[in-house]
């Protein structure tokens, strides 16, 4: 006989004060990326980008963290906190730069090229950053690349997107691991340029997974959390956005006087800029999560360990510890 949906199970249910009983009880704390549902982040500890998030839970005394976000990111949080459960409302909330990054082929291509160093962006999998060499951020990926010296040989994955970009920006050649992001990938150029038309003089900002051809409409280009900031500091009243329109919900908490507006996708009218994975997490999965501590993150040691030196070789050069003359194969 099928298990009730939860939904079917927790009918009449006080979601929130539930969750809000069942964090106290179980020393947890609330994670939420900024393109949860509104409702996510309203009840969450922190709400933020997944390193940051994961960095902060780290500095908590919880026992436990409940990461609403997709499975990479939770992954991060088990990397940084061993010894906190960490658990995911939906294992099924997974990453589609992830899924293009599969460990084994990584390897393979790893051994093929033994005079690049891996630059990995932080979207992928605990084990593609155990064979990497430097994980990056959006916010973080300019200033490691600019410390590594020219000469050096580099394989960027798995967001070909932002690999472009900073290939671009830099002029630095790199490998580029073909996998993209599919909410930035859906965004629309003739749609986006309706928009512009419609809103004339009004400015864009653009995440790096974006392509190219919506990249060159942007006057601004960052992470989400650099989006954000940029939102607060426009002098007009409104912008254009162009990544996952949930952050729009912490703009408009920040700026509450500001229009801002999602750039479209192919039709101007789908939800396809809408990321299918973060929208498995729910109010009923999370009580769930809670109340069951599952499903749980668990990582082999060897491997979360691996993965860790490339997560403290990127903080260390992004906070300047880490010089030229100290890169290298990990």
């Amino acid at each position: 006989m099928n298990a009730p949906t939860p939904r079917e199970n927790l009918q009449g249910l006080d979601l929130l004060a539930e969750i809000k009983r069942l964090k106290k009880e179980r020393n947890a704390v609330i994670l939420a990326h900024y393109y949860q549902k509104p409702e996510i982040q309203d009840l969450a500890d922190f709400v933020g980008d997944s390193l940051e998030l994961s960095k902060r839970a780290a500095e908590t005394d919880a026992d436990v963290i409940a990461f609403c976000g997709v499975k990479f990111m939770a992954e991060t949080a088990k990397i940084l906190s061993p010894q906190k459960t960490v658990i995911l409302p939906d294992m099924a909330a997974g990453c589609s730069l992830e899924d293009a990054c599969p460990p084994g082929k990584f390897k393979a291509f790893r051994e093929a090229h033994p005079d690049h160093i891996a630059l990995t962006y932080i979207n992928c999998s605990a084990e593609v950053k155990a064979l990497s060499d430097i994980i990056v951020t959006s916010s973080s990926a300019e200033t490691i690349l600019s410390k590594i010296p020219p000469e050096q040989k580099i394989i960027f994955g798995p967001d070909r997107h932002l690999g472009g970009y900073l290939s671009r920006k830099f002029n630095r050649e790199m490998l580029l691991w073909p996998g993209v992001c599919i909410v930035h990938e859906a965004f629309s150029e003739t749609e986006l340029l309706k928009l512009k038309a419609q809103h004339p003089g009004v400015p864009v900002a653009a995440h790096p997974e974006c392509p190219p051809h919506i990249i060159d409409h942007a006057d601004y280009v960052g992470s989400t959390s650099g989006i954000l900031q940029y939102a607060q500091t426009i002098k007009g009243d409104t912008l254009i956005v162009a990544t996952e329109p949930h952050i729009i919900h912490q703009m408009e908490k920040a700026e509450p006087t500001k229009t801002f507006i999602g750039a479209p996708g192919a039709d101007g009218n789908c939800a396809c800029n809408i990321c299918p994975y973060m929208a498995l997490n729910t109010m009923e999965k999370l009580y769930l999560a809670l109340r069951d501590l599952q499903p749980q993150i668990h990582l082999d040691e060897t491997v979360r360990l691996a993965a860790k030196k490339s997560l403290d070789r990127m903080l260390e050069m992004a906070s300047g510890t880490v010089g030229k003359g100290d890169l290298g194969r990990a």
